[in-house]
């Protein structure tokens, strides 16, 4: 099955994201410690969430969120899209009965000097009307068809901006 690439010439500043909605289970919350090993009791033992750590319910880890995260840029992007950098700040929990609602905003758009476009992103995690984590991404775009982020390497990949 062919997958579509979004190219960058087909991205500007100000577009606005697809809006992901995630319904949260027990079981999300629970696969995604295990995933990333993250054996803490706070990820899948309620009574001890509740009792030791005062929260209403097991809620997503760190690891988690970061790979829900980064489906919702790749779910965008297409297969060719390249994650350079991603930075968030966790500001609340996430729990079981609750839905993620992912959006995003492209920032910015340009292209280095070794002819790699990049689209710096702002996205956020939402559970109702609070926003839960605020995130900036930086991703690699093909600039147009036939181009691959995923084919460079050493001083072709420079995922960190040029100091101004």
């Amino acid at each position: 099955m062919a997958h579509e690439s979004l190219t960058a010439d087909r991205v500007k500043p100000g577009d606005p994201l697809p809006e992901l909605s995630v319904e949260v289970s027990a079981s999300t919350v629970v696969l995604g410690a295990v995933a990333s090993r993250d054996w803490r009791p706070m990820h899948h033992d309620y009574k001890f969430a509740t009792e030791r750590n005062g929260v209403q319910d097991i809620f997503l880890n760190t690891p988690n969120q970061a790979a829900w995260f980064e489906r919702y840029i790749s779910d965008w992007t297409g297969p060719y899209g390249r994650l350079g950098r991603i930075q968030f700040r966790m500001r609340d929990s996430v729990f079981p009965e609750d839905t993620m609602v992912f959006r995003g905003k492209v920032k910015d758009v340009s292209t280095d000097k070794a002819g790699c476009t990049w689209v710096e992103l702002d996205l956020t995690l939402s559970v109702g009307e609070k926003i839960t984590t605020s995130c900036s991404a930086r991703v690699a775009l093909p600039a147009s068809e036939g181009d691959n982020p995923w084919q460079r390497k050493g001083d072709q990949w420079r995922p960190e901006p040029a100091a101004a």
